[in-house]
């Protein structure tokens, strides 16, 4: 490898080990609880059985945003999305 391309390979490594540091940074911390969040979930997409009682398992939401159909979101992020309403609120199990 010539000088030339050694360089550049020194300054895109520096790049992306700079890029890699700086976003290891912006990752949010684990949310202490969770919350219930019901009007959201897509098709198939519900984390587990609708508020209803019409089935007991994740992954049966008939079509989207269907009010008895939720996925668990970190707390206070519920109120934030359109069509989204809390309806329960539960801690995060502890890692370690």
């Amino acid at each position: 490898m010539n000088s030339a391309n050694k360089a550049l390979s020194l300054t895109v490594a520096g790049m992306l080990a700079a890029g890699l540091s700086v976003n290891a940074n912006a990752v949010p911390d684990q949310p202490k609880q969770w919350e219930k969040c019901a009007g959201i979930a897509k098709a198939g997409g519900n984390d587990c059985g609708a508020l209803d009682g019409s089935h007991g398992c994740a992954g049966q939401a008939k079509s989207d945003n269907l009010p008895t159909e939720w996925v668990y979101v970190p707390a206070g992020t519920c109120d934030k999305i359109a069509g989204g309403e809390v309806k329960a609120v539960k801690p995060a199990k502890k890692h370690g």
